[in-house]
C-alpha cells in the first residue's frame, strides 16, 4: 500500500512531465534570477518576470490555464490595464520641469525614437509580419511598459520574448551607450558646460500635463490610455492638493502593479512558444533598436550643439531614450568624465522625460497603422 501510494505520487507529479525544453526554460529563470538580485539589472521586474517564467515552466502546474491564478492576473496585461496603471505612477514621479524649460528637448527625445523605425524596417525584412516587427521595434524605445502595451495589442504571441529583451536591455543602459557616446561626439563636445535651466514656475508644470493630454489624445486617440494615465498622474504631483493620490501611485499602486505585471509577463514565456528561432531574432533585434536610438539622440544632440554655436552639450541626446533616470544619469557620468565640473543631469532629464511622451506617441501612432 505504501509503495502505491508513493508510485501514484510520482506518477502525477511534474517530474515525469519534465521535458528538456522545460528544463532549458528553468534555467534561463534562474539565470535572470541571478542577474536581478547579483547584478541588480533593473530588479524590480526582471526578478518578478524570472519567477513568473519558472512557475509557468513547472510541468503540471497550470497557472497560466483557464482557471489557474496567473491566468487571470493576467487578464490586466491582455486588456493593456497594468502598463497604463505603471504610467500613471510614473508620472507622479516624473518632473516634466527640464523638459518645459527647453522645449528644444522633444527634439532630442524624438530623435532617439529613430531606432525604432530601423528596428522595424530590418525586422519586415527579416521576415516578420508588419504588426509584429512593429511590436518588436517598439523595444527601441527604451519603455518598457510602452512596449508591453503594443505587444499585448499587435503580437501577444512575441510578448514574453519582446518584455525579456526590453527590460534586459534598459538595465544594460550603462554597458550599451558609453562606447557609442564616446565614438559618435570630440571631446570637446564632451567638455561642453552647460548653463542652469530656468525655474519653472508652477503654473507651467499645471498646465502642461493638460496641454499635452489634450493635443496628443485629439492627434493620436489610440495613445489616450498611456498618455492619459501618465498625464494624469503628474498633475497629481505637480497640483499639490492630492499628496496622499500622488503619494499611493508613486508607491503602492506602482509596485503592486508591477508585481502582477512582472509575473504574468514572465509566465507567459512558456517553452513550447519561447524556445525558438524567433525569440534570438527579437533579442538580436533589440539590441539594434537601442543601438540605433542612441545613435539617432546622439546626432540630434551634435546638430543641437553646433546650431547653438557649442551652448548644448550632444551627449544629452542619448538620454532620449526614456529608460528614465539611468539614461540620463549615463549622460552625466560620461560629461563629468571629460569634465569634471559638468554637471548635465538635469539638462539630461529633459530628453528623457521627451523620450517617455515620444516613445507612447510612437506607440499610438503603430497601434493606428497595424492596430486594425
Amino acid at each position: 500500500m505504501f509503495i502505491e501510494t508513493i508510485r501514484r505520487i510520482w506518477v502525477d507529479s511534474g517530474f515525469v512531465a519534465i521535458t528538456w525544453q522545460h528544463a532549458i526554460m528553468l534555467a534561463i529563470a534562474c539565470v535572470l534570477v541571478y542577474l536581478a538580485i547579483v547584478k541588480k539589472f533593473e530588479p524590480l521586474l526582471l526578478l518578478p518576470i524570472a519567477f513568473g517564467m519558472l512557475l509557468a515552466n513547472l510541468p503540471l502546474a497550470d497557472l497560466m490555464e483557464d482557471g489557474g491564478l496567473l491566468y487571470y492576473l493576467y487578464q490586466g496585461v491582455k486588456l493593456g490595464i497594468y502598463p497604463s496603471l505603471i504610467f500613471l505612477g510614473i508620472g507622479a514621479m516624473t518632473d516634466f520641469g527640464p523638459l518645459i524649460a527647453r522645449p528644444s528637448s522633444l527634439l532630442l527625445g524624438a530623435g532617439a525614437q529613430f531606432g525604432i523605425s530601423a528596428a522595424f524596417i530590418i525586422a519586415t525584412v527579416l521576415g516578420f509580419f508588419p504588426n509584429e516587427a512593429a511590436s518588436i521595434a517598439i523595444i527601441g524605445g527604451a519603455d518598457g511598459p510602452t512596449a508591453i502595451y503594443l505587444a499585448t495589442k499587435l503580437a501577444p504571441k512575441l510578448l514574453p520574448a519582446i518584455a525579456i529583451a526590453a527590460y534586459s536591455y534598459m538595465a544594460l543602459i550603462p554597458l550599451i551607450q558609453p562606447p557609442i557616446m564616446r565614438a559618435l561626439t570630440t571631446k570637446k563636445e564632451r567638455e561642453t558646460e552647460m548653463k542652469q535651466l530656468r525655474e519653472v514656475s508652477k503654473l507651467e508644470k499645471i498646465c502642461f500635463p493638460i496641454v499635452v493630454t489634450i493635443l496628443c489624445v485629439l492627434l493620436l486617440p489610440s495613445v489616450a490610455p498611456l498618455i492619459g494615465m501618465l498625464m494624469l498622474g503628474n498633475i497629481f504631483r505637480e497640483s499639490g492638493v492630492v499628496e496622499r493620490l500622488s503619494d499611493t501611485a508613486q508607491n503602492a499602486l506602482i509596485n503592486i502593479v508591477t508585481i502582477f505585471l512582472g509575473v504574468t509577463v514572465g509566465a507567459t514565456a512558456a517553452a513550447e512558444q519561447f524556445l525558438s528561432p524567433d525569440t534570438l531574432k527579437i533579442i538580436g533585434l533589440g539590441l539594434l533598436a537601442f543601438v540605433f536610438s542612441t545613435i539617432g539622440g546622439l546626432l540630434f544632440g551634435k546638430f543641437m550643439y553646433w546650431a547653438s554655436k557649442g551652448k548644448i552639450n550632444p551627449l544629452i541626446g542619448s538620454a532620449g531614450v526614456s529608460a528614465v533616470p539611468m539614461a540620463a544619469r549615463v549622460s552625466q557620468v560620461e560629461g563629468q568624465k571629460a569634465n569634471p565640473k559638468n554637471f548635465l543631469l538635469m539638462h539630461a532629464m529633459g530628453p528623457n522625460v521627451a523620450g517617455v511622451i515620444g516613445s507612447a506617441v510612437v506607440a499610438g501612432i503603430l497601434l493606428s497603422l497595424f492596430g486594425g
